[in-house]
């Protein structure tokens, strides 16, 4: 993958996302392990000396809300949750900027909800903000807006908010650093004989099966969910590292040629700015349920998808909205922008393009899903 040359810095230097989940940054503890945290700054201190951009992904906002209002009990319901994120995002970033700070770094805070990503426009300001950032010498410290979030709205993790930064800001490398030291063949807490998986190629179901649960009670994210991130940040180019946080200069070794934990290698041909606001933007609306020939037309050939190879629908969606496209077994093939609305897919199922207009009285072209508004997932 090319590299990317910023204001006032060589054509070798790198834009790395590191996520730090809450496991990370207490240390298994219920507080914030400072001593750890101020050692994490000190390594991308290091990136930065070096002439690289780090943009910080950081969870523990409620789990410093939870210590600085003395771990109260409170109901299990959402608006707890956003309570103590409420609380707990300015004791966090009061923390993470005295540490940066001990280093001449600043620091600037991006709290983003799906949201923020799904609208194109917002989506190319949230660029464009973090871009600003980079290229002004701060470090952007990203975390999902739990304060204000609900669940239509909520990203999901952060595993998954990273990889999204990562397309945002077109990072080099995206590390995940969690309480694991990588992803193993089997859960190393069960099976004494799981050995580390150094390289990843391809994401298939049997990785999916080994990638087991969350292993902590403070944090959301498990191996399942770094692997959806890794899939969504490798599809558009990004390099991604699952390692353990407590390693020593984890981060620092990351751009090395043998990095800790287990390399995510990016797909060769990286999607272009559009296809990935499609794969990492809008919640799909829907589905759209094809045949074995648009299946293979979609794949193998790189063609748009055509009314005649669609068979059905679920869901309700609006033309321009994304969609999934699903072989007739439920398996996903790709997203992509609907030409036309669910109801109108509908009505043209099956149907020869030639003869959308007669069925309609209307047609917005002969192709349901053009290709260049299509994001094959299925390798």
């Amino acid at each position: 993958m090319a590299t990317k040359q910023q204001s006032g810095k060589s054509s070798q230097s790198k834009t790395v996302v590191v996520k730090l989940g809450t496991s990370v940054l207490t240390g298994g503890t219920l507080a914030l392990d400072r001593a750890h945290m101020v050692e994490l700054v000190r390594q991308c201190a290091e990136l930065k000396k070096q002439g690289h951009s780090v943009v910080m992904v950081s969870s523990g906002a409620i789990a410093a809300g939870r210590e600085h209002l003395g771990y109260p009990t409170l109901p299990n319901a959402m608006s707890s949750k956003q309570l103590l994120a409420a609380v707990g995002q300015s004791q966090l970033i009061q923390v993470w900027e005295s540490l940066f700070a001990i280093y001449g770094l600043k620091i600037g805070q991006m709290l983003l909800t799906r949201a923020d990503l799904e609208d194109r426009e917002r989506f190319l300001n949230a660029r464009d903000t973090i871009n600003a950032l980079v290229e002004n010498d701060i470090i952007p410290v990203v975390n999902e807006n739990d304060a204000v979030a609900t669940s239509e709205i909520k990203v999901g993790d952060n595993d998954n908010l990273s990889a999204l930064v990562g397309i945002l800001c077109s990072a080099d490398k995206l590390l995940l650093l969690t309480d694991q030291k990588g992803l193993f063949t089997a859960d190393p807490r069960k099976d004494p004989n799981a050995e580390l998986i150094k390289e990843v190629r391809t994401i298939d179901d049997t990785l999916r099966k080994i990638a087991g649960g969350s292993g902590t009670t403070l944090g959301t994210g498990g191996m399942a969910t770094k692997l959806q991130a890794a899939d969504i940040a490798r599809r558009a180019g990004i390099e991604v590292i699952i390692a353990a946080g407590s390693a020593e200069n984890v981060i620092f070794d990351s751009l090395s040629d043998e990095p800790q934990g287990t390399r995510f290698l990016p797909l060769e041909e990286a999607l272009e700015n559009r296809k990935r606001w499609i794969l990492a933007g809008p919640a799909a609306a829907g589905d759209i349920i094809i045949d074995d020939g648009a299946v293979n037309a979609v794949i193998g050939k790189g063609s748009s998808l055509l009314a005649k190879g669609v068979t059905s629908v679920r869901g309700e969606f609006a033309r321009g909205e994304v969609a999934r496209i699903t072989t007739q077994s439920g398996q996903l093939v790709a997203r992509g922008i609907s030409s036309y609305s669910s109801q109108d897919l509908a009505n043209i199922a099956g149907k020869h393009s030639k003869d959308i207009l007669s069925i309609l009285g209307y047609d917005y072209g002969s192709e349901v899903i053009h290709r260049d508004d299509l994001v094959v997932i299925q390798e």
